[in-house]
């Protein structure tokens, strides 16, 4: 991956303020992978003082942006589907790994694994993006080429 690419792509995603919110941060980025690390505070909580779905979502969302945006062209969701398999525990890290299993010109499809500071499985995740075919708006007039 162009370390131009990557350099832009860390730079917006700090700047993102649903990244900022729930405390994301981008741990690794490579051309088709992405690791995305979120703490599970209090506020986080589901009725049931578990992680909520929605919280374990938005970091597979960052790790599949991120992943699926690498190519320095943009992608956006198509189709997520995400099966929870554990409760996390709460002020446990939780990281989401997204790794590319196929691109094409127009799609990609992503395996994302959300897991615990234990490294146990909490979610599992298959997701298709749409692959737009246009150089991601924040990289400017010297931008690397795009894939």
């Amino acid at each position: 991956m162009d370390e131009r690419l990557r350099e832009a792509i860390i730079r917006q995603v700090e700047r993102e303020p649903f990244v900022r919110k729930f405390g994301l941060k981008l741990v690794d980025l490579g051309a088709g992978h992405s690791t995305v690390e979120m703490a599970f505070t209090d506020d986080m909580e589901n009725m049931f003082g578990m992680a909520h779905g929605g919280a374990i979502f938005a970091l597979i969302d960052a790790a599949f942006e991120t992943a699926s945006n690498s190519h320095g062209t943009v992608a956006v969701a198509l189709n997520v589907t995400v099966n929870y398999l554990a409760a996390a525990s709460r002020g446990d890290t939780l990281t989401a790994e997204a790794k590319e299993i196929a691109r094409t010109r127009k799609t990609a499809n992503y395996d994302i694994k959300v897991y615990d500071g234990r490294r146990q499985l909490i979610a599992s995740c298959q997701a298709l993006a749409y692959r737009k075919g246009i150089p991601l708006p924040f990289l400017g007039e010297s931008a690397p080429a795009a894939s």
